[in-house]
């Protein structure tokens, strides 16, 4: 029983110590949205002018900071 209640009580305190990091993560992501953003307009850019080779590397790159 006093095994039982230690793990309980560890299960509850790591799920709570987890529980901060929630905001850091979104933080992360809105970054990499920001970032993939200003890639994809620029790829966007580089195809209008003609320039295929270009935007293809700059829309590559955007995919590749969701891969990490």
């Amino acid at each position: 029983m006093k095994k039982i209640a230690i793990i309980l009580s560890l299960l509850f305190l790591t799920n709570s110590a987890f529980a901060g990091s929630c905001p850091m993560m979104a933080q992360n992501i809105d970054s990499k949205i920001e970032e993939a953003q200003k890639l994809r307009d620029a790829g966007m850019a580089a195809h209008d002018a003609g320039d295929h080779s270009k935007s293809e590397e700059l829309l590559n790159k955007a995919l590749e900071l969701f891969k990490s």
